[in-house]
Formats: structure tokens, C-alpha cells, sequence
């Protein structure tokens, strides 16, 4: 086989020009940094060659399991999609469609018993965990059956018999509760390491910095991943960032960081190994910006015009986490296309029995309002 360029295929959207104040911005200065923005994109590798950049911890049966993973996932972000145009889910609803890899390969990266909490955009995160699909969509269907017993809805859904805290609606604050695990960790004597997950639009939050101050001074076994999709809540990060790498963010406290090209699972696995061996062993918390893309919008109720339709679908036909992966199973493992339509067969089927257990299921009793409430 060819030598196979492994530098990441995904890079921040480049250094920010300096911006003029809205109020001084002409419609050719917008079309200039949108102009610049896809050049970036069309500038960058596709999967067609580097798709077979295989980590030499991988084994075909990984590589298999997170090609299963991830498409449970998208199977299932996009089933909660549809009930959610149904009326089935209400209140917010935050697709992780596009961003599979990031959630399947750190999870390939920590042990049983380490803890991972993450914001609202959590569904991907609890199927990566290994909970039930029928829990994680009764829950979003507010039904009896849910993981939090149909009271947490999309954004608060724990599972700690798992190593799942959360499913946070307010932006960062799980940053802060992720240090305390971890601090609770080390003033244990456990081995246990945290995942807090945050993304590019929670990243200049202050309580963050905080964190990252108190983590460095104790030593806290905590790896913070930043999953950049590069478009916050609806603003472009070069327009809401005086920098762009997040992965340097720790520098002021002595953190170490590096970015990584998060639409490939193996690149994921491979970060997240080297940052949890460096919690565990004891040299305190590392950053991992994980340069990924969300195809939906922020929430399902974000018609996303801030991008063009051309970037989005640019994106999906160079870059998608599972078709790579796929490629690397046909190409280096010679998975047969057969096999790959049985696993597309199977988790569609996981999906639907979740989506028609979730349908069935029963609202929470009037008794459950007052119980888990903390006086």
C-alpha cells in the first residue's frame, strides 16, 4: 500500500483577519471571509487517500465496533429527528450528527469506571457509553421508561451505574462539576480518570479557566475535550474567538493540549489514549480540541442560514467519520459490502425498536413530580 499522508485532515478555519465592527462591515467584506472560509475547507485532504491510515492498536474487530457505534448513532439522531417533527420530542432537541467519532473514539480510549459528562448535546455520548437506545429515546419522549424516568428530557440524562454524569443544559457548567469528579477522584486514592466535554461556543466561558487553574495545581485526573464544530450556537468561531487554536488554551496554567482531526475514529482513539495515560499516571489534566462539523443545525429548531448548503455537503462527501471507516474496513480489512449492509440492517432495527418501545411506553405517574428533588 501507498505511504499515507497522516497529517489531520481537519485544521481550525485559519488565523482570523482583524474584524471591522459590524456596524463598518460592507456585504464584500462578508463575502470575502465566506469566500475564505471554503477555500479552507476545499484545501483540505478528502478520505480517499488517507482513509487507510489505521492506528496500530486497531484491530479489524475496533474498527468494526466503531463503525457500529458511530452509525448507531447517526441511525438514531436521525430517527429522534423525524419524532421530533412528529411532536414525539418537545423542548430542545440537539442532533450529534456529524460528530460520531469524537463521542465512539474517546470512549475506545478510557476504562470501565471512568466517568464522562458532557453538555446538551448528549444522546450520541449515552449510546457510546453502552445505554440502552430504548432508555436514552423514552427519555427524549418524556416517557416512563426513560433513563431519568422521562423527567430529564434531551439535555439531562444521567446514568452514573455507567460513568455517565451528564447531559448539562447550562453552557460550561459541567466543565466545573467534570474537575470536581475528578478532584473527588484523586482525594480517593482512585485510579479513575474524567471525560468534561465542552464545546467551541462554551470555550471562552471563565468558570472554564477556573477549572483549568484548580486541575493544573492539584494534579486533577481530568482530560477536558473541546469538540470545535466550529460554529458555536450559530456564530462562525473566527467571529466569536480572538484565537483559534482551543487547544492552547491551558496555557496560561501550564495545561498541555494539541488538536486533532476528529472525523476519523482511529485519529480520536489514538489523542485520547495518550491524554488518558497522562491523567492517569498523574501529570494532571490535558486538552484535546477535536476538530469536528455538525451537519444539523445547533438545535432542531435551527434552520441554520449562517453557512451555505455547498460547505455542509462539501463536508459530508470529504470528510464523514463513518464513510472513512468504512473505507478502511473495505480497503485494509476487506470487509465485504455485504457485511457492512448486515450492520447497517441490524442497528436500523435497533432504532426502530427503540423509537416504537419509547412510542409505547407509558408517561411518568403524577407521583414522580416531587421525587429526586433536592429541598
Amino acid at each position: 500500500m501507498a505511504m499515507i499522508d497522516r497529517s489531520p485532515v481537519i485544521s481550525s478555519l485559519g488565523a482570523a483577519e482583524p474584524l471591522r465592527p459590524l456596524q463598518h462591515r460592507t456585504p464584500e467584506d462578508r463575502k470575502v471571509r465566506k469566500d475564505k472560509r471554503i477555500t479552507r475547507m476545499k484545501s483540505q485532504s478528502t478520505h480517499s487517500a488517507d482513509a487507510c491510515a489505521v492506528a496500530a492498536d486497531l484491530s479489524m474487530d475496533d474498527e468494526l465496533k466503531a463503525y457500529r457505534d458511530m452509525l448507531l448513532i447517526r441511525r438514531f439522531e436521525e430517527r429522534a429527528g423525524q419524532m421530533y417533527g412528529r411532536g414525539l420530542i418537545a423542548g430542545f432537541c440537539h442532533l450529534y450528527i456529524g460528530q460520531e467519532a469524537v463521542a465512539v473514539g474517546m470512549q475506545g480510549a478510557i476504562e470501565q469506571g471512568d466517568q464522562v459528562i458532557t453538555a446538551y448535546r448528549d444522546h450520541g455520548h449515552m449510546l457510546a457509553a453502552g445505554i440502552s437506545p430504548r432508555a436514552v429515546m423514552a427519555e427524549l419522549t418524556g416517557r416512563q421508561g426513560g433513563i431519568s424516568r422521562g423527567k430529564g428530557g434531551s439535555m439531562h440524562m444521567f446514568s452514573p451505574e455507567n460513568g455517565f454524569y451528564g447531559g448539562h443544559g447550562i453552557v460550561g457548567a459541567q466543565v466545573s462539576v467534570g474537575t470536581g469528579i475528578a478532584f473527588a477522584n484523586r482525594y480517593r486514592g482512585s485510579d479513575r480518570i474524567c471525560l468534561a466535554y465542552f464545546g467551541d461556543g462554551a470555550a471562552n466561558q471563565g468558570q472554564i479557566y477556573e477549572s483549568f487553574n484548580m486541575a493544573k495545581l492539584w494534579s486533577l485526573p481530568v482530560v477536558y475535550v473541546i469538540e470545535n464544530n466550529h460554529y458555536g450556537m450559530g456564530t462562525s468561531i473566527e467571529r466569536a474567538s480572538a484565537t483559534l487554536d482551543l487547544s492552547q488554551r491551558g496555557q496560561s496554567f501550564n495545561v498541555p493540549g494539541e488538536q486533532v482531526n476528529a472525523m476519523d475514529v482511529s485519529a480520536v482513539r489514538r489523542a485520547g489514549i495518550r491524554a488518558v495515560d497522562h491523567a492517569r499516571k498523574g501529570d494532571g489534566p490535558y486538552i484535546l480540541e477535536m476538530l469536528t462539523y455538525r451537519y444539523r443545525g445547533h438545535s432542531m429548531s435551527d434552520p441554520a442560514k449562517y453557512r451555505s448548503r455547498d460547505e455542509v455537503q462539501k463536508i459530508k462527501a470529504d470528510r464523514d467519520p463513518i464513510d472513512r471507516t468504512c473505507v478502511r474496513l473495505r480497503e485494509v480489512w476487506n470487509v465485504g459490502e455485504r457485511d457492512l449492509r448486515s450492520i447497517d440492517a441490524e442497528v436500523r432495527a435497533v432504532v426502530l425498536d427503540a423509537a416504537e418501545y419509547a412510542e409505547a411506553s407509558q408517561e411518568p405517574d403524577v407521583s414522580e413530580l416531587y421525587t429526586d428533588v433536592c429541598c
